[in-house]
């Protein structure tokens, strides 16, 4: 999405929120090596719109960008851990934040040992839970491949509509894919406050 005509950009601070089995904090330093474990599986971005990584330095360059998003205002990307032993288990971001037309879109990403426990459900209903409020937010969108069932239940889950369909959206590794569109709006969100608690950054 491009800039809006009147958009003042303004730093986003990354919140630290607690769930009942995770918390979602800044990133840091010491994920690179788990965060490179995760994105050079191929099992975990079997449908993602970029190939696993093969260079380290793509974990710090992901750090360094995660910063940048909070200075420019643009998102915020979370690295989510276990609250009882703090095992990295995967990260969930928001990008394209528009204060304008009060949008932002989604995406996440867990790791193997971490599917099939609701990880992903707590997780992002705690980021939209803070986002909602903090940011004052319209509609959320998600983008997913077609294939990725269990991604689409996620979204459900949480409330999403599937709205759209983009043809043939992505090519990685010389395979094409479509794209489902998901949106959900204020008046469709049914806010929970005790999914989640801010323990650090802005509050709504």
């Amino acid at each position: 999405m491009p800039d809006t005509p009147g958009r003042t950009r303004v730093p986003l601070r990354t919140p630290t929120l607690r769930t009942a089995r995770l918390l979602l904090r800044p990133f840091a330093e010491r994920d690179v090596e788990p965060l490179f474990a995760l994105q050079s599986n191929a099992r975990v971005l079997r449908y993602s719109d970029s190939p696993p990584w093969t260079d380290r330095d793509r974990a710090h360059a992901f750090i360094a960008a995660c910063r940048q998003m909070e200075e420019d205002g643009s998102g915020a990307r979370l690295a989510i851990e276990t609250w009882g032993d703090h095992a990295f288990v995967g990260w969930c971001a928001m990008f394209r934040w528009n204060p304008v037309y009060r949008s932002l879109g989604i995406g996440y990403c867990l790791d193997e040992p971490a599917w099939g426990q609701g990880y992903a459900t707590e997780a992002v209903r705690a980021m939209l839970q803070w986002a909602y409020g903090a940011l004052d937010l319209n509609r959320v969108e998600a983008e997913l491949d077609t294939r990725n069932a269990a991604s689409a239940r996620v979204l459900e889950k949480l409330g999403f509509e599937r709205e759209g369909l983009r043809r043939e959206d992505c090519v990685v590794a010389g395979e094409v894919s479509d794209s489902w569109i998901y949106g959900l709006l204020r008046s469709d969100w049914k806010a929970d406050p005790t999914a989640v608690r801010v323990v650090d950054g802005p509050r709504g």
